[in-house]
């Protein structure tokens, strides 16, 4: 029996939708119907997302957002609303990173990744939150009020890797974060989780694993691979839906087993 997961007649907004992951989680949620509000500082990559998501028939819409900026955020998250309605579905996507040994990390490296992977995270979910939170204590009974706060960490989250240790410190505490809000949220429908990805083959990354080194680590996995973008669309899905109901504060690795 085949079984499908239909999000029309949802919004879902996904920052860090410029590229790489973002962009993919975009696409899915676009093809199963739910319009998508794409976020980013990088607003003509944005638009050629949207395009690319209507040309395949889906309805997208952009909005240019700064997560290190709380202002930012605040108006952001507004003309979404605007341009698309109640936000029910948020991907908290946008991650940076650097590479360098624990001792060799600039004040200036630490506020870069902790201000968008932990500050930026948690603001951005606290202010669509709020409006997740509004819309179901003013609800009327059998209406659909809750939401899905769907958090992308790491693997590395909870394997510390070398070389990017500041990075893997930022990604625990979005998985802490991700525990804290579905304790507090969960009684009001409002369901959040967390997807960890291992080694994803992206734009950004590509030619990394053309290199030696690249190579050298592919070897070291537990399948001798990295993953595509695609390989995270069904946990997505999952994770989005209605059918997702009973699952709340989860995080679910998607790694192909490296952190076991």
């Amino acid at each position: 029996m085949a079984y499908e997961i239909e999000l029309s007649g949802r919004v879902a907004l996904v920052t860090g939708a410029s590229g790489g992951l973002g962009a993919q989680f975009a696409k899915t949620l676009a093809a199963a119907g739910a319009g998508v509000v794409l976020a980013s500082r990088r607003m003509e990559k944005l638009k050629d997302l949207r395009a690319e998501i209507e040309a395949a028939g889906g309805d997208a819409r952009v909005v240019e957002m700064d997560v290190t900026d709380r202002h930012s955020i605040a108006a952001a998250v507004a003309h979404a609303e605007t341009e698309m309605g109640s936000i029910d579905i948020l991907v908290n996507n946008s991650g940076v990173s650097t590479t360098q040994r624990i001792q060799d990390v600039t004040e200036e490296d630490y506020d870069f990744i902790m201000n968008t992977n932990v500050r930026g995270a948690f603001f951005v979910a606290q202010e669509v939150g709020k409006r997740m939170l509004a819309r179901s204590k003013g609800a009327a009974p059998g209406s659909f009020t809750g939401g899905r706060i769907i958090n992308i960490a790491s693997m590395a989250g909870l394997k510390v890797l070398p070389q990017i240790g500041v990075y893997c410190m930022s990604k625990a505490a979005v998985i802490q974060m991700t525990k804290a809000f579905a304790v507090e949220w969960g009684k009001f429908g409002i369901n959040v989780n967390a997807i960890c990805p291992g080694y994803i083959d992206t734009e950004i990354n590509h030619h990394h694993w053309q290199t030696e080194q690249g190579q050298k680590l592919i070897s070291m996995l537990p399948r001798k691979r990295v993953g595509q973008p695609q390989d995270l669309d069904a946990l997505l899905m999952l994770l989005a839906s209605d059918q997702s109901h009973f699952i709340n504060g989860a995080v679910v690795s998607a790694d192909d087993g490296f952190a076991v």
